[in-house]
């Protein structure tokens, strides 16, 4: 607002006031002056309830999209297959493989005695009881 008033000299200030004074009066000047003035609010009241309502409406947009709760359960889903392949990279790396003979002690004891095939068949069939047939 004070721009305008850089190019103006106070001089020039002095003869606007006075042809204003001359024009109008001295009994209308503070009526003008009332209007002006609150003809000036009301713009700076209609303007600070529009910048208000475009905060708002902006802030609203931001809840309604809510990207930080979205960038979080992202950054969930992204993590979690992540945090498996790693976990069986380490998995891989620290694999001590199984000695073979700790393999077959685990899979037959010692103590255990396998029946010959003969001693099998001679204690299910006789064979005297095959010839008297």
């Amino acid at each position: 607002m004070l721009l305008f008033l850089n190019d103006i000299a106070g001089s020039e200030v002095l003869v606007i006031l006075a042809f204003i004074l001359m024009f109008f009066g001295s009994k209308s000047i503070p009526g003008i002056a009332r209007s002006m003035g609150s003809t000036i609010r009301q713009i700076k009241e209609a303007s600070n309830d529009l910048q208000n309502e475009i905060k708002k409406s902006g802030a609203d947009m931001k809840n309604e999209l809510n990207l930080r709760s979205l960038l979080d359960d992202t950054v969930e889903d992204l993590k979690a297959p992540l945090d498996q392949y790693v976990s069986d990279l380490e998995d891989a790396v620290q694999y001590e493989p199984i000695k073979k003979q700790a393999v077959i002690q685990e899979v037959i004891p010692e103590n255990l005695t396998v029946n010959q095939p003969e001693d099998y068949i001679e204690t299910q069939v006789k064979p005297s009881e095959t010839t008297e047939n």
